[in-house]
């Protein structure tokens, strides 16, 4: 029996890739990355805690909760390693999927990532939050979003249509909320970061209005940080033919080798 998290599943390859979502977003958001993936790949988009069809999972609201939700999920299914790959929140809910349980990542692709650093656009996050009809959510993608995107007219639709479902609204506010307190949020430190041994990409608009993307600066010197030009936040929509193919190159990187500790002499 699996957790209560909604996943969709497609393909049967022998690799699997497990997609988070960022805040306000579902599992229907990779739709196009998926397509552009190929059919050899077998992938589980989750719907995070608090969102889409698992928005009534118990405590939904951190980080923490969301990740061992998705650890219980993937150990439930019985999976051995996946390839994780997570946006916005859903990259700081990778990043803690990961530390709580390392043998189970192959790779850990992240977009845009929560928890890199304090600062965060809290009023765009909010508004985004409580916004209803499809003009505001256009709006809300548009502002979050990088000079050259395309239409959000799909992922618009989608979004609105989550949102109708009774309480989803105010659940988003509330996450909100409690995520942007101060006009902060809260930071993975550093020595943590250090201890991921799996092949880590990070990868970031040059025109992020929620995230700034000086916040790849200063990482583990191992990890690959790639930066797209005159791209926002939203990468999946923006760039999902990049956001593919940087996927399936971070999939095929070898780990860090983890030299053993020496036992401490005894006299």
């Amino acid at each position: 029996m699996i957790s209560s998290l909604h996943v969709a599943e497609q393909g049967v390859g022998s690799k699997t890739i497990a997609l988070l979502h960022g805040f306000g977003g579902c599992h229907d958001v990779w739709r196009d990355v998926i397509a552009l993936l190929g059919p050899s790949a077998r992938t589980l988009a989750y719907d995070l805690p608090g969102h889409g069809l698992s928005l009534d999972f118990p405590g939904a609201g951190p980080a923490k909760v969301a990740a061992r939700a998705v650890l219980a999920d993937l150990s439930a299914r019985e999976l051995k390693r996946v390839h994780l790959v997570g946006h916005s929140m859903g990259g700081a809910v990778a990043v803690l999927t990961a530390l709580a349980g390392p043998e189970k990542v192959a790779s850990l692709t992240l977009l845009a990532p929560g928890g890199f650093g304090p600062e965060i656009n809290g009023p765009l996050l909010r508004r985004y939050a409580g916004a209803e009809s499809l003009s505001e959510i256009l709006a809300c993608l548009a502002a979050m979003s990088g000079p050259r995107a395309r239409p959000f007219d799909h992922t618009a639709d989608t979004l609105r249509d989550m949102r109708k479902r009774p309480g989803q609204l105010e659940k988003l506010v509330e996450i909100a909320a409690a995520m942007t307190r101060d006009d902060r949020q809260g930071v993975i430190p550093r020595d943590q970061l250090d201890r991921l041994a799996m092949p880590v990409m990070v990868v970031w608009g040059s025109d992020d209005a929620v995230l700034p993307f000086t916040q790849a600066d200063d990482l583990p010197a191992r990890f690959h940080v790639h930066h797209v030009l005159e791209a926002g936040h939203m990468l999946i929509e923006e760039a999902p033919d990049l956001i593919a193919g940087i996927i399936l190159r971070n999939m095929n990187r070898r780990a860090r080798s983890v030299r053993p500790k020496l036992a401490a002499a005894t006299g």
